[in-house]
């Protein structure tokens, strides 16, 4: 399976990619030579996360015919002060509406799944820094 961005350089520090048809667009803040119009790239990876994982969760939840009405995800990663400035740690917060009357056992079996078996950018993030996770019921 191939995957393909373009990205498109529209002066100073911004940037344009096109993912499947759908416009991102990516600056610096204004203090390192960007004008603050677009995300930064590194989170960028952190919202892939989030939607691929999320994706997993709601399927996997919906096919177990869970009365899912509210679902979010909070990610803080740890980074290195040098250079090159990556990440070195991922920690993921599922949350769900303890109203909702979700079976906490599906929950935790759809969340286990994804991180598992089926979330791709959770196994490449897995392989360069450690990523934990936890569900909360809110």
């Amino acid at each position: 399976m191939k995957s393909e961005v373009t990205t498109v350089w529209k002066g100073d520090m911004a940037f344009t990619a096109n993912v499947s048809g759908h416009e991102i667009i990516m600056d610096s803040a204004e203090g390192d030579g960007g004008h603050d119009i677009g995300a930064r790239p590194k989170p960028l990876l952190l919202a892939a996360l989030t939607g691929c994982t999320g994706m997993d969760v709601v399927s996997i939840l919906k096919k177990m015919r869970e009365p899912l009405t509210w679902f979010n995800m909070k990610v803080e990663a740890e980074g290195r002060e040098e250079h090159p400035k990556k990440y070195t740690s991922f920690s993921l917060v599922y949350q769900f509406k303890k109203s909702d009357g979700l079976n906490p056992d599906n929950v935790l079996k759809a969340c286990t799944l994804s991180q598992e078996k089926y979330c791709g950018v959770s196994a490449m993030l897995k392989d360069t820094a450690p990523l934990d996770w936890r569900i909360e019921y809110v």
